[in-house]
């Protein structure tokens, strides 16, 4: 050390020094990279996606009304007007996630952000970014999402949807699907409802999260004839050459096997018969 140095120009050195052995800060992500983005809340990076696995809306069948709903909320949104957050919630394996990423896919420009459940504690950071890009609109998209009775990250979803001082950026809207309509599971509502001293309160405290979104949109279990106009419309997307009646029997002897009848039962059974075929999907 040089005793006889300013003392000025100690601190400045130890100033670089001390910066140099701190975290880097994130750069502001390029979100003209792409149309979709996969947040990263380790590294706080949003990593393009450059192909989204996704189908074409036309080929998601039994949900017309569902379809139409969210279209026209994400139309709006599009065009600058005021739209609702969204929880598609119900049935496992009825097109909740393949809605949403087919329903970006009709609207150009518009951004599609994922963010894992296990990272949604980084929202608030995700939305500050978002809220530094007025020139791109985002839907912002969480999977499966749910909580159980140790998780407490869903105080700060209800801040962020509406309850925060900055709120909801304009240019956001935040699209979940969940298999639970109310995000909890029942024996956590119900734990809170006899161990509290106000068990009403409890249990409406836990319940607001899912009113705080505007739009609840319901999957249910499709009927038969709902399931085989699945399995056709796949099957006539992909010019699988295959009888009717055979394709029929195989597909009911397919959902028989794995007990359910659901879009995805569909599609499985339709990536198993092109196989067989030796077509590509």
């Amino acid at each position: 050390m040089n005793f006889q140095e300013p003392i000025s120009g100690l601190i400045e050195r130890i100033a670089r020094a001390l910066e140099r052995l701190g975290p880097d800060h994130p750069e502001m992500p390029d979100f003209g990279a792409g149309d979709a983005f996969v947040f990263q809340a380790e590294t706080e990076r949003f990593v393009p996606v450059t192909a989204v696995n996704r189908l074409p809306l036309p080929l998601l069948k039994g949900i017309d009304r569902n379809r139409d709903v969210l279209v026209a909320n994400t139309e709006r949104f599009a065009k600058g007007l005021p739209a609702n957050n969204a929880l598609l919630w119900g049935a496992r394996g009825m097109g909740k996630s393949s809605l949403v990423k087919a329903v970006h896919g009709v609207f150009p420009g518009l951004k599609l952000v994922e963010i894992h459940r296990e990272e949604i504690g980084a929202l608030p950071r995700v939305l500050a970014y978002l809220r530094e890009a007025p020139e791109h609109r985002f839907i912002l998209f969480c999977d499966d999402l749910s909580f159980e009775a140790v998780d407490t990250s869903y105080k700060s979803l209800k801040a962020v949807l509406e309850g925060g001082i900055e709120g909801r950026p304009a240019n956001v809207l935040l699209y979940a699907t969940s298999n639970r309509r109310h995000l909890m599971p029942r024996d956590m509502v119900e734990n809170e409802r006899s161990t509290a001293i106000n068990p009403s309160e409890a249990v409406e405290e836990k319940l607001s999260l899912s009113d705080r979104f505007g739009l609840w949109i319901g999957f249910h279990n499709c009927s038969q004839d709902e399931y085989l106009a699945m399995v056709r419309g796949y099957a006539e997307h992909y010019g699988l050459e295959v009888a009717e009646e055979t394709l029929a029997r195989e597909a009911l002897e397919w959902a028989r096997g794995r007990g359910s009848r659901s879009g995805r039962v569909a599609w499985q059974f339709i990536q198993d018969l092109a196989g067989r075929l030796g077509a590509q999907l």
